[in-house]
């Protein structure tokens, strides 16, 4: 088995917050929505099942850690998450906070417009929100 290498479209979309026990945890570049990304660290796996009955559980557990940060983060209306992989197959998870009025709601994020980069001050008070509701 190699060792694991993240994808170039997730490294090029989306900033490094943070790891977890199994994660990267990533934010989406798009500002139109708070979309983190987690990228379990986990070679040549490409669907959630290939995983170990462990990571599984880890991973159900770090989803839930994410969403609950961002939902306190944002006081998002409703947190999304998907692991879709039809463009990039490394497995990877979006964890999306979405808000009554944001861009295309309540119609979905992808497919939607053109991705709009970050102000770097928004972003790094983001992130500072986002670190502080994760770590204990």
């Amino acid at each position: 088995m190699s060792d694991f290498v993240l994808d170039p479209r997730l490294e090029n979309d989306s900033t490094n917050i943070m790891a977890t026990g199994l994660c990267d945890v990533r934010l989406s570049k798009d500002a139109r929505w708070p979309w983190l990304i987690l990228v379990p660290r986990r070679a040549d796996i490409t669907e959630i099942f290939e995983l170990t009955p462990l990571d599984q559980v880890l991973l159900t557990f770090e989803i839930e850690l994410v969403s609950s940060a961002l939902k306190k983060a944002t006081g998002a209306t409703k947190i999304n998450v998907g692991a879709l992989g039809n463009i990039v197959r490394q497995l990877h998870v979006h964890v999306i906070a979405r808000s009554e009025g944001d861009a295309n709601w309540p119609g979905p994020v992808w497919g939607f417009g053109k991705a709009e980069p970050y102000e770097d001050a928004t972003r790094d008070e983001l992130i500072a929100k986002l670190r502080e509701a994760l770590l204990p």
